[in-house]
C-alpha cells in the first residue's frame, strides 16, 4: 500500500500542518493523520512531498522534519508488515492505534517542552537520584530558560532546539546573565542531560542538541589562605558570638578539607581513633574517607560538643566575609573571570573573595606546599579526578619565590661568567 504526505493548507503564506495519508481500498476510506509537524509551503517540495533540503529557501528545521516524517513511514511499513505476517487485516483503526501509541507525545500543536521538563524533574526526585543542590540547579536552569524566552522572544519547543537556539542562549548566558565559562559549561551540560532524557522518552526526535559544544572548564585565578593567615583568623576574636561561630567553622574546614555540606555529618560517633570518618555524601557507594584530627581541630569540635554551629551555605558565605573584614583582611587581590575565550583580570578586596570553598582550597594548597603527595590529599578530600583536584591548588607568589631560591639559591654572583 502506498502512502504520502501533504500540506493541510498548501497555498498558505504561513506555516501549515503536514499530514500523513494513505488509502484503505477494502474500507473505501482515505486515512489522514496529523504528524504535528509544520512547515511554510515555500519550503515544501511538492514533487516528492517532502521538505526542501537544499538551497536558500530550505527550512531551518528541514532535516528534523524529514527525520520525523521518516518515522511515520517506518511505522506504517512496520504495522503493515506485521499484519501480513500474522495474517490479520491491515485496517485504518489498527494504523491509527499504532500511530497514537508511537507519536501521541510528540505533537507540536501543544507545546510540551516545559511539561516534559517538569516530568523529568519529578522522576529524578521520586527516584532519589538527586541531592537538594542538584534539584536547585535544575530549577535554576528552568528559570533561565523561561526568562530566555521572554528576553530573546524565542519560543522554546523541542523543534526549536537548534543551532540558532545555541547561539542565542550562549549570548543570553554570557552577556545578560553575566555567567562565566565554567557556569555556562555546567548549565549546558545539565540541559543536555535533560535533552538526552527527552530523546530516550520519545518526547522528541530532534538530536541537534548533541552538536552543542560544552566549553572546556577553565582554571580561574582564585585565592587560598597561607598557614599564617589561617592562624591569624583562628586567633582573631570577633565582637559577636555569631561571627565567632562562623569563624570557627571556617577554620575547621581549612584544617580538614571537608565540603561545607559534609560538616553536618559530623558527630561524636564519626570520630574514631582521633580521626573523622566521613561517608561520601555525593556517592554512597564510595568507601568512607578518613581525615585525621589534631589539637586545634579537636578543640573546635569539643567547643561545640561535636555538633558544629552551621548556617546555610549562603549565610556562611555572607558572614565569613564580615569576619575577614573585621580582621582587616581588606587588601586588594586579583582574580580572573573567563567568558568563553575572553579572560578578564579583576581586583577586589580579599575579604570579598572569601567563601566556604576558599577553606577547602586552602586545605589542599597548604598540604601541597608542605610536600604531601597528591594521592594522600585526595584520599582525605574525596577527589577522584586529578584534573579537578589540581584546580584547588593555588600557587602563590611566596611559593614561586621559594621554588626559585630552592632551584638556584646556591649560585653565587662571583662564580657567574662575565658577559
Amino acid at each position: 500500500m502506498e502512502h504520502t504526505f501533504f500540506l493541510k493548507e498548501p497555498k498558505s503564506n504561513k506555516e501549515t500542518l503536514i499530514l500523513f495519508s494513505c488509502y484503505f481500498k477494502h474500507e473505501s476510506k482515505q486515512f489522514k493523520y496529523s504528524t504535528g509537524e509544520k512547515i511554510n509551503p515555500k519550503h515544501w517540495n511538492f514533487s516528492v512531498n517532502r521538505p526542501k533540503l537544499k538551497g536558500s529557501i530550505k527550512d531551518a528545521n528541514a532535516n528534523v522534519i524529514k527525520t520525523q516524517l521518516g518515522r511515520y513511514s517506518d511505522k506504517f511499513e512496520e504495522v503493515e508488515g506485521l499484519c501480513s505476517r500474522i495474517n490479520e487485516d491491515f485496517t485504518s483503526k489498527i494504523l491509527k492505534e499504532a500511530f497514537d501509541t508511537e507519536f501521541k507525545r510528540v505533537s507540536v500543536r501543544k507545546n510540551i517542552f516545559f511539561d516534559a521538563y517538569n516530568t523529568f524533574m519529578e522522576e529524578k526526585k521520586k527516584r532519589n537520584e538527586w541531592k537538594p543542590s542538584t534539584i536547585k540547579r535544575y530549577k535554576n536552569i528552568e528559570n533561565h530558560l523561561r526568562e530566555f524566552q521572554t528576553n530573546k522572544k524565542y519560543k522554546l519547543t523541542f523543534s526549536t532546539i537548534n543551532n540558532k537556539f545555541y547561539t542565542e542562549f550562549s549570548d543570553y548566558c554570557y552577556n545578560t546573565l553575566d555567567h562565566n565559562t565554567n557556569t555556562f559549561s555546567r548549565n549546558l551540560g545539565l540541559f543536555k542531560t535533560f535533552m538526552f532524557w527527552a530523546l530516550k522518552e520519545k518526547y522528541t526526535y530532534n538530536e541537534t542538541f548533541k552538536e552543542f559544544v560544552k566549553p572546556e572548564r577553565v582554571i580561574t585565578k582564585e585565592i587560598a589562605l597561607t598557614l599564617d593567615q589561617v592562624t591569624a583568623i583562628f586567633e582573631f576574636v570577633p565582637k559577636s558570638k555569631a561571627l565567632e561561630r562562623v569563624k570557627d567553622v571556617f577554620v575547621f574546614q581549612c584544617l580538614t578539607g571537608l565540603r561545607y555540606g559534609e560538616l553536618k555529618l559530623i558527630n561524636e560517633r564519626t570520630i574514631i581513633n582521633n580521626t573523622l570518618v566521613i561517608q561520601e555524601e555525593k556517592d554512597v557507594t564510595k568507601s568512607a574517607r578518613v581525615v585525621p584530627l589534631f589539637e586545634i581541630s579537636n578543640y573546635i569540635l569539643k567547643k561545640y560538643n561535636y555538633k558544629l554551629p552551621l548556617l546555610s551555605n549562603q549565610k556562611q558565605n555572607e558572614f565569613i566575609k564580615d569576619v575577614f573584614e573585621a580582621a582587616e583582611f581588606t587588601f586588594d587581590v586579583e582574580y580572573s573571570r573567563t567568558k568563553n575565550k575572553i579572560q578578564e583580570t579583576k581586583v577586589k578586596a580579599f575579604n570579598k573573595r572569601i567563601s566556604t570553598h576558599t577553606a577547602r582550597r586552602t586545605f589542599v594548597t597548604i598540604m601541597k606546599k608542605k610536600g604531601i603527595a597528591d594521592k594522600t590529599i585526595m584520599e582525605m578530600t574525596g577527589h577522584k579526578d586529578l584534573k579537578t583536584f589540581n584546580t584547588y591548588y593555588k600557587v602563590d607568589d611566596i611559593a614561586k619565590i621559594d621554588a626559585v631560591n630552592l632551584a638556584f639559591g646556591e649560585m653565587k654572583l662571583p662564580k657567574l661568567k662575565k658577559a
